[in-house]
């Protein structure tokens, strides 16, 4: 059963959750990834792992991509045509694109992600020395659950909006 927590509580921890968010998403994005942004990182890594599978010729469409990433196809297009415009990935389509565009990863965008995945070794290697494996393992289920439940529970507002909106 879970532990009832008082209003005062809850927002003392909301707050220091939001604040180390912050923190973490700010300090250490800045010092790790110099070069391009997280999205940037997590969409290039996904164009190169996708190049050797077999379902779509090592493309990758940009539907998936948004799906991947969580993001609107907008905010995709945008960022695949920086990365277009810097050289790390090439933007095509068949036909007459009505079947959707896709990406595909160039060298250059594979020598930028093989050196920040250097970086991150090199990083992220003394971080888990010091933090322990089985407290990362640990630390990594538990931000799954809590996402889980904090994805659960923005649907939940969503849908309680709608409900009183309709009510007007």
């Amino acid at each position: 059963m879970a532990e009832t927590i008082g209003n005062t509580d809850i927002i003392k921890l909301s707050n220091e959750l939001i604040y180390q968010r912050h923190l973490f998403n700010r300090e250490h994005r800045k010092d790790v990834f110099m070069k391009m942004s997280i999205p940037e990182y997590i969409a290039l890594q996904y164009i190169a792992m996708e190049e050797t599978s077999d379902i779509y010729s090592g493309r990758v469409f940009l539907k998936d991509l948004a799906d991947k990433l969580q993001m609107t196809m907008r905010q995709i297009s945008k960022m695949v045509e920086k990365l277009r415009d810097v050289g790390y990935v090439l933007w095509s389509h068949d036909g007459n694109g009505s079947e959707g565009t896709y990406v595909t990863i160039t060298e250059s965008g594979r020598s930028l992600l093989r050196a920040q995945e250097e970086t991150l070794k090199k990083y992220y290697g003394k971080v888990f020395e010091k933090f322990g494996k089985d407290n990362l393992i640990q630390l990594l289920q538990l931000m799954k659950q809590l996402e889980t439940i904090m994805s659960s529970e923005v649907e939940n507002l969503e849908v309680n909006r709608d409900d009183n909106g309709a009510d007007e």
